[in-house]
């Protein structure tokens, strides 16, 4: 059972890991072994996430989703295949952690009068010092 919070639990059977050849170290080894975790989730059909949760995951997230509906995160941080699955399952943690939260909403505010003020005089003041390095104009008659 991965445990993210009181309100947020997947049960071990709706976590599916393959396992790849890795890209990363290992020397000969990488050619042999399947060190590569790969972790399959279905948020959708999984009833360990509360709607709103879901909702924010699949928004934050969109590129780990498949066309099939399925959650994908691989890691291939380590040379030993449980770490990797350790560690996708870390990254899946992290993931619905930020989507638990929902962001502040933002309030309207409006510039004081005095801040108004003082950069309509800085533009002013900046607008008549680049006129005073104008050269004068000169007439053609």
């Amino acid at each position: 059972m991965l445990v993210v919070s009181a309100s947020i639990q997947i049960p071990d059977d709706e976590l599916r890991f393959t396992y790849a050849r890795s890209s990363g170290p290992g020397g000969q080894n990488v050619n042999k072994v399947s060190s590569k975790a790969i972790l399959h989730w279905s948020p959708v059909t999984s009833g360990g996430v509360p709607a709103d949760v879901r909702e924010r995951l699949l928004a934050l997230f969109p590129t780990r989703l498949t066309v099939a509906g399925d959650f994908v995160i691989t890691s291939e941080r380590s040379r030993d295949q449980k770490q990797n699955a350790d560690d996708c399952l870390e990254k899946l943690r992290e993931m619905l952690q930020a989507a638990a939260h929902p962001p502040k909403r933002r309030r309207a505010t409006k510039a004081s009068k005095g801040s108004h003020r003082r950069r309509l005089a800085a533009k002013k003041e900046n607008s008549e010092k680049k006129q005073g390095r104008r050269s004068p104009p000169t007439s053609h008659d």
